[in-house]
């Protein structure tokens, strides 16, 4: 979202909240404790698996994770989990330098 998108939409829930629109959910103590167990679940790492990818693929994950901050095998975790829950969005390629090194070999053979 843009910033003037989310300053509106956060004016947008607070208009709401002074308009007295908002009820709070019965039982909260136990709705918090099944959200929070639902969270944890999900974030249960308790398989393990093993892939095979191009020497140049590994690189690439790795270069990004590190412009991240993070574990290249933590990156590829989050790009799954968005794959399989739907919320991978598609943009086009950014080059990195080993693409772009590739594309102009391509081209010039």
């Amino acid at each position: 979202m843009k910033i003037k998108e989310e300053v509106k939409y956060e004016e947008d829930i607070l208009s709401s909240f002074e308009k007295g629109e908002w009820q709070s959910v019965p039982n909260l103590k136990n709705e918090i404790a099944r959200y929070a167990a639902g969270a944890a679940a999900t974030l249960t790492k308790d398989k393990r698996i093993n892939i095979r990818l191009s020497s140049r693929d590994l690189e690439d994950v790795q270069t990004r994770a590190a412009e991240e901050g993070m574990p290249y095998q933590t990156l590829i975790a989050s790009v799954l989990h968005k794959y399989v829950s739907g919320r991978l969005i598609e943009t086009p390629p950014r080059p990195t330098m080993r693409s772009t090194g590739r594309a102009k070999k391509l081209r010039v053979g």
